[in-house]
């Protein structure tokens, strides 16, 4: 295609393709203005320009009762133009849906959010917005990155050119097997030199065994992992005890198991923080809005323990 061409073209409009398309399927001029809402004149300029812009009549006029007819440059343009006009209501559709809130939201998460708070945000969106599109992805870096992502769960606040809201502190328990420690809450020092199972140096892990530190214990790690229910088996199997957030306790149902104790600590560790973020001045969709919405209701709704509740 020249240039020229190619310059004439650019000024069709999808009104021009859709009034064209309506005058083929009605047989006339004055049918396509009355279904298009139109003046019989309005459609007549559309396809004047039309026909402007590929350099030729679209239709057979013989006059009279006797139905217009597509010339064969019209039936070339109204191929095409029909293919613009699909894509076109697609976009619309989209468009539509994305308003709505049915549309795709990329979520970053960890374990004991994925466990206890994700679910329910999940169904939630699912229940409102059938059709929408929800990925989620599980990592737990050192320093991570919001990306590409619409929402990031993390335990702790991110660097970066973001924005966050904080969902709740989750403090952290002692889970031991039920003959290890008397009932109740057990003083930290009586972690000193005691075997115990933990997960990688990554995200809180540092600071909640710097602080177990500070306290004057140093237990003796014999295995660490990422993976929440393999600790739980080591600690059921004699291995060691585990300092694990109530996220982390609540989502593995260990309450329910009389093979396990969980316990408050004596002081008390300083408990980590579950933020949510997003990249800052991002507009939510209305599906990450609404998402962010559940998310702070769900966290608001948890109870973790506090003074002696919640623990055996």
């Amino acid at each position: 295609m020249d240039l020229a061409t190619l310059e004439r073209v650019s000024n069709v409009e999808l009104r021009h393709v859709a009034a064209m398309a309506a005058i083929a399927e009605e047989g006339s001029f004055g049918r396509a203005a009355a279904r298009l809402g139109y003046t019989q004149s309005t459609v007549s300029q559309q396809i004047a320009a039309l026909e402007r812009a590929v350099d030729g009549p679209v239709f057979e006029r013989p006059g009279g009762p006797r139905p217009v007819r597509l010339t064969p440059l019209g039936s070339v343009v109204l191929e095409h133009g029909r293919a613009l006009l699909a894509k076109a209501q697609a976009l619309a559709d989209a468009v539509d849906r994305f308003k709505a809130g049915d549309g795709r939201i990329d979520i970053g998460t960890f374990q004991s959010v994925s466990n206890v708070i994700l679910p329910f945000v999940v169904s939630r969106l699912r229940d409102e917005h059938p059709g929408c599109d929800i990925r989620l992805s599980e990592a737990e870096p050192e320093q991570p990155q919001i990306g590409d992502l619409d929402l990031l769960f993390y335990d702790g606040r991110i660097e970066g050119d973001v924005e966050h809201r904080k969902l709740l502190d989750d403090p952290y328990l002692l889970v031991a097997r039920a003959d290890t420690f008397p009932e109740g809450p057990v003083p930290l020092e009586r972690l000193d030199g005691v075997p115990m199972v933990a997960w990688p140096l990554t995200c809180d892990q540092p600071l909640m065994e710097q602080a177990i530190a500070r306290g004057g214990a140093r237990p003796r790690v014999v295995f660490r992992t990422a993976v929440n229910d393999t600790l739980l088996s080591m600690v059921r199997a004699g291995l060691g005890s585990a300092v694990l957030p109530w996220l982390a306790v609540r989502g593995a149902e260990i309450a329910s198991d009389d093979r396990l104790r969980i316990h408050e600590l004596r002081p008390a560790l300083p408990a980590r923080e579950v933020y949510l973020h997003w990249r800052a001045g991002r507009i939510h969709s209305p599906l990450a809005a609404r998402a962010v919405q559940i998310a702070v209701q769900v966290a608001a709704d948890l109870v973790p323990p506090t003074s002696g509740a919640g623990a055996r």
